[in-house]
């Protein structure tokens, strides 16, 4: 992407100098890094993520608290109460729940961060050997300086960004697996430079080296590295295929030794990670601002009540004068200055801070049910699903955007061989005799780049990609496996013959050539091209078309239909003429000084033509269970997904293909193929202030001609188009990007749409994406704990995305929402009435309800309903919700709480305080209960009863569906009620100086006020809310975005072949330098995959051959010859669990036998009589002289080698040894043929 920079100078100056063994020269170097304040110019290799240390916690964890508005508010009012002459409560009162609310937040904050204390020390103390004077000596990663020699051993990780200076190799060469930084887990080399590794061959020659290495100054670009080096006055260029990365695992590579370049904090992943961001929901920042216009609004209220309280006071005064002497020290104006701080203070109760208490417990128990469901269970591995962040529940609930990385994420990483197309026809069964299948297979066997190694008695393949592992591990299980190569020859096992082939020529894939082909030499002499690649690339390049290639394209399209990835496999014959021509071409095309590149892709090309087609491969890359089902669910949620990975964009497609993310009827845009019909006039997608005009038919021409004024504008302009065409997708794939690339895509989606975005990967390569999502979800995966780590939700699916989204997001933010809704309703409806009373009372700030109904009022009277509201709330199932995923775009859209709803919200509480007031005002205006309760008391628990009942019965008609609990909490407050009206709360009742509010709650008439009220208040809600119920239309869907359509329907054929070799050029110019793979001698080969028995009647799907075993016994130990000439002894061949052979169960003497497993007679079953005759698996009877055609390559040695006994499931073994006709049963002993 040209688009998405790493915002870092590309001139960058090569200031850089590492010098070997050299301490003490690094240490001397300073930097700036804030005002006169310097640092060590080389980092230290320890690193430290965590935010907080002893000293530091509470200071920064407070000034990140008092972010928040709320915060600031209320140390506001508490400095407030601290003035004895305003103060209306004592300080402390308030100063108790606000230190609670800070040391919650706080206690969070603080586990999380010895989190990242304990993963940070466990990397610091990660063990290597480290150079010191003439020897290694064993420390710790933080230990490790730049410029310092480290040794790695095999499977240990590289602790720091390294020069490879030589291993343990042929030529130096260090095979590395780079899972944690791009995600693949398939294996790259690395090469030291010729000098060292001629040079330097022991640990007494790496102790001495005193090179110099100048490079360019530490960057997160982390496929490039430019540098020389400096050692013995000659100087050699450095380039990214000499560097270990940190990260990289050592593979298949006893030892290497390398020089640090980067350490800690300046290495390229560690440069691509990011900071910890403090993330906060869009409720967190709609609250902040609402908190800031309340504060405001409040401060005007009182504002304007103070200035009637100065006018008040005024025309009292001069109309009692008699009461002059009283007022003699308080002038209007300083009245109107004390009423302004007291009602701000009286005020100030609403925005309580108890509804910030709650929000943090609805938010911890609503992260426990993330925890507890089973649904997101991997019983598998025993992983549940963590909610690793308490304070972001609700945004789950409003994504809008996803970006997934692709390796270990959507798929499985696990390639495998699953059909073959050869010559028009599908295989499942193969036919031996067809001369087409043994090209097929040959091919398959030595067209590759693939290196191989004994391992254990093994063959271990090293592949480039993880699909020519899988087509060599196919060939191999068919019959045709490759045993070894040397730096001209390849040698294979044909059906258990052993073959060597004279490699002439490697042509080898690149992206442009989209294929690979190798030029050998058979045994017979005869030169063959074997050519695979796309098909696009193949079948343009046949020599002609005839039916079977059309039956190819057919298969190839049913192959694409199945998400498999297709690879089109040809070969040709070469004349030695032609052949001889050619080579002399190319050996001067070789030695060109320039263009030549594009020479040798020419000969390439030249001899890539007239080719025959063979067949057709399909490898599954197995993806995640769930993921199609879960992406498109999402999409229907109306959430965008994107993937963003490091592959290759022929792979990736393919993935997009077979999880659903792609369909065929879309049209794809590729910013390298820009198309002019792509952009039609009427595709009004791009915006950039205006919608850009089309003429010039793609997006990158139209750009420059803008003129922009400088190069910040421009680039700001081209981020906003980019931004403007992807998300007007549908689905947008990245590929080939950086860690540090994927965050700033998410960032710029961020920044340009203001949208809510998730970010889920599995790997340390995407933990900076990770952290600057608004979400991030780590995978449990096979790329280690780093992403989990730095999460805020860890799953161990992908699927369960779907249940964490639409189910346990959609519910938390309508539980917040409604909360928040009843919670300022509440508020509003039960103490705005101090307003209304101020108009009564002479506006002198003086308090309606008395203290404790204050204080309890959000924390008892009112707790319990709205609490069940946030913790219980449900509006559908999570049947239904998984079933109507629809339902999910009210969170994206902000229906459910806005300044709209707030507003609203105002409303319904103003109203309903209003009410309550001024019935009961207007009740004891003129009269009194019977009782004679007209007193200040009376008319305040008047007001508070009518609007504490008028909230209760809103709270509870607003729950759709009433639940045991729900209900429970709001009886809860009915029954504080009537505990009032009764008087029989002695903790209530001591706080009271008399009996007026048992009075008044007992007094018919002030009942009667009450139930009046309650009807005034709740009739119109009810009313309204059933009005909505019964004449509400179908919710209008939200526009769909636009969709790019092809103009002609496109048909699966432009995309079948997304088969990529690999991310770079394979393993041939190693091959053919000479600098392969060291092989050893010794058993280089299998019978066979796994069967039940052997040898004898064995049953094997894949082996189709007859093959000769000889046994001898040598010094009292019995070795086994197989078909391709290697003995083995039967020690080792019983560690083989597969065999299913216990100790003892081997022949003593054996004479000659025969493996007999073949497809068409699996068993074959002898049958006693003079025909000899052999009964297949499928019941069908034939005669030996019949079998013997289907089975060429068979030695027979007339009738007496077969068996005529009768088959029987106890024999594994038929030997026949001598005269005495002796058969050796399954359990070692062998018995005469009659006794049998």
């Amino acid at each position: 992407l040209s688009v998405i920079n790493s915002g870092e100078n590309l001139n960058v100056s090569f200031t850089w100098e590492v010098r070997a063994n050299n301490r003490s020269y690094h240490m001397q170097f300073k930097k700036k890094f804030a005002f006169c304040l310097t640092k060590k110019k080389y980092a230290g290799n320890a690193i430290k993520t965590a935010k907080y240390n002893i000293l530091t916690f509470l200071p920064l964890n407070l000034y990140e608290q008092f972010h928040r508005m709320a915060n600031v508010y209320f140390v506001f009012v508490i400095l407030l109460q601290t003035i004895p002459e305003i103060s209306t409560l004592p300080w402390y009162t308030l100063l108790f729940p606000l230190s609670c609310l800070l040391t919650i937040r706080a206690l969070r904050d603080l586990i999380d961060d010895i989190g990242r204390h304990q993963s940070d020390r466990n990397i610091n103390s990660r063990p290597c050997e480290i150079l010191s004077g003439k020897s290694f000596r064993w420390q710790k990663w933080c230990d490790i300086c730049v410029g310092d020699i480290v040794r790695l051993r095999k499977e240990s990780f590289v602790p720091a960004d390294m020069l490879l200076l030589c291993s343990s190799e042929p030529s130096s060469l260090c095979y590395v697996e780079t899972a944690d930084i791009d995600g693949e887990t398939n294996l790259k080399f690395r090469q030291a430079l010729p000098v060292t590794h001629r040079e330097l061959t022991s640990e007494g020659s790496v102790a001495a080296f005193d090179g110099r290495v100048t490079c360019e100054e530490p960057n997160s670009r982390m496929h490039s590295f430019t540098g020389t080096l400096q050692w013995r006055g000659e100087t050699y260029a450095l380039d990214s295929e000499r560097i270990l990365l940190r990260g990289c695992k050592l593979r298949n590579t006893d030892f290497c030794y390398g020089l640090v370049i980067y350490a800690g904090f300046d290495s390229k992943i560690m440069r691509n990670c990011g900071k910890i961001k403090r993330k906060k929901t869009k409720l967190d920042r709609m609250m902040d601002r609402l908190v800031i216009i309340i504060f405001l609004v409040l401060l005007a209220m009182s504002l304007c009540l103070a200035i009637a309280s100065g006018f008040w006071a005024k025309t009292f005064q001069e109309k009692h004068t008699y009461l002059s002497a009283l007022y003699k020290h308080t002038a209007p104006a300083k009245q109107a200055f004390f009423s302004f701080w007291g009602f701000a203070i009286l005020l100030s109760i609403i925005i309580p801070m108890s509804m910030y208490i709650t929000f943090e417990f609805i938010y911890l128990v609503n992260s426990f049910f993330i925890n507890w469901d089973l649904e997101m269970y991997y019983a598998v591995k025993d992983i549940p699903a963590k909610a690793r962040s308490t304070s972001l529940n609700d945004q789950l609930g409003q994504i809008e955007y996803i970006f997934s990385d692709k390796t270990g994420t959507l798929t499985q990483n696990i390639m495998s061989f699953k059909k073959c197309c050869i010559n028009g026809t599908v295989y499942g069964n193969f036919c031996w005799y067809d001369p087409l299948l043994r090209e097929f297979l040959r091919l398959l066997a030595l067209c590759h780049t693939v290196m191989v190694e004994e391992r254990g008695g093994q063959l271990v393949y090293q592949a480039a990609s993880l699909d020519e592992e899988a087509l060599v591990l196919a060939a191999r299980d068919l019959g045709y496996v490759f045993l070894s190569r040397t730096q001209d020859t390849i040698t294979i096992s044909e059906l258990g013959v052993k073959r060597t082939y004279k490699v002439l020529a490697m042509l080898d894939f690149n992206s442009d050539r989209k294929r690979m082909s190798v030029l050998v030499r058979d045994p017979q002499g005869t030169i063959r091209l074997y050519t695979k690649g796309a098909d696009t690339v193949i079948l343009a390049r046949l020599r002609s078309r005839g039916p079977s290639e059309t039956f190819t394209e057919r298969a190839l399209d049913r192959f694409a239909e199945e998400t498999l990835r297709t690879l089109c496999l040809a070969s040709k014959v070469v004349s030695e003429a032609e052949y001889c021509e050619w080579s002399r071409r190319h050996q001067e095309a070789s030695i060109l000084l320039q263009d030549r590149a594009w020479q040798m892709d020419s000969l390439y090309e030249e001899m890539e033509q007239n080719l025959e087609l063979l067949g057709v491969t399909a490898i599954e890359d197995k993806l995640q269970d769930g993921v199609p089902e879960t992406i498109q669910l999402l999409k229907l949620g109306n959430i965008k997904v994107w993937v963003l990975t490091g592959d290759k964009q022929e792979t990736a497609m393919n993935i997009g293909y077979a999880c659903k993310l792609l369909t065929d009827d879309m049209e794809i845009l590729e910013e390298k193929e820009p198309q002019p019909r792509v952009l039609s006039p009427k595709d009004k997608i791009l915006h950039t202030g205006e919608v850009l005009m089309k003429e010039e038919g793609w997006l990158w021409q139209w750009l420059p001609c803008r003129g922009a004024t400088d190069s910040q504008e421009q680039g700001s302009l081209v981020e906003k188009a980019f931004v403007d065409l992807a998300t007007s997708c549908q689905a947008v794939i990245c590929c080939r990007v950086t860690p540090k690339q994927k965050a700033l895509i998410v960032q710029l989606v961020k920044k340009h749409k203001k949208a809510t975005t998730l970010a889920i990967g599995d790997g340390a390569n995407d933990v900076n994406m990770i952290k600057t999502a608004d979400i991030g979800v780590g995978i449990s995966g096979l790329e280690g704990m780093q992403a989990v780590q730095c999460s805020d939700y860890a799953l161990a699916q992908f699927s369960y995305l779907q249940r964490l989204l639409l189910v346990h997001g959609r519910w938390a933010y309508l539980r917040i929402c409604k909360f928040l809704r009843y919670f300022f309703y509440k508020t509003f409806a039960g103490l705005m009435a101090q307003v209304w009373f101020a108009f009564h009372s002479g506006f002198t700030a003086q308090p309606l309800y008395e203290g404790w109904f204050l204080a309890l009022y959000n924390v008892f009277y009112t707790a319990h309903p709205v609490l069940s509201v946030g913790l219980l709330e449900q509006d559908v199932s999570a049947k239904k919700s998984l079933e109507f995923p629809e339902l999910y775009a009210i969170g994206q859209q902000d229906e459910l709480f806005n300044y709209r709803i707030f507003g609203v919200t105002l409303l319904h509480g103003v109203s309903t305080s209003l009410a309550s007031f001024y019935i009961a005002f207007w009740a004891f205006k003129d009269c009194v209960g019977s009782k004679v309760v007209g007193d200040y008391e009376s008319f305040s628990v008047t007001v508070a009863t009518s609007a504490l009942l008028s909230v209760l019965v809103e709270v509870s008609t607003g729950l759709p569906f009433p639940t045991l609990i729900p209900g429970a909490r709001v009886g809860d407050g009915w029954n504080m009620v009537v505990l009032e009206a009764a008087g029989k709360d002695e903790e209530l009742k001591a706080t009271r100086p008399n009996d007026a509010s048992q009075n008044a709650l007992t007094d018919p008439y002030i009942l009667l006020v009450v139930l009046l009220s309650l009807v005034v208040n709740t009739v119109p809600s009810l009313t309204v809310r059933s009005y909505h119920q019964i004449c509400s239309k179908a919710r209008r869907e939200p526009e769909p975005s636009v969709e790019l359509r092809a103009h002609v329907h496109r048909g699966s054929f432009c995309r079948r072949s997304s088969y990529a070799f690999s991310h770079q050029e394979g393993y041939a110019g190693l091959i053919t330098r000479g600098d392969s793979l060291r092989t050893k001698d010794g058993w280089t080969g299998k019978p066979g995959t796994a069967g039940s028995s052997w040898p004898g009647l064995i049953q094997l799907d894949f082996l189709f051959s007859f093959r000769n075993l000889r046994g001898e016994k040598k010094k009292k130990r019995f070795f086994f010859k197989y078909a391709k000439g290697t003995e083995v002894s039967s020690e080792t061949r019983e560690k083989d669990a597969h065999l299913g052979f216990a100790p003892g169960n081997w022949p003593a003497r054996l004479g000659r036998s025969w493996l007999h497993a073949v497809p068409i007679a699996l068993p074959i079953r002898p049958r006693a009589g003079r025909g000899h005759g052999f009964q297949l698996c499928s019941g069908k009877g034939i005669a030996k002289k019949d079998l013997a055609p289907i089975l060429p390559g068979l030695a027979w040695r007339g009738a007496s080698c077969w068996p005529t006994l009768c088959w029987c499931p106890i024999i594994r073994a038929i030997v026949r040894a001598g005269k005495a006709q002796l058969w050796l049963c399954y359990n070692g002993i062998s018995m005469p043929k009659a006794q049998l």
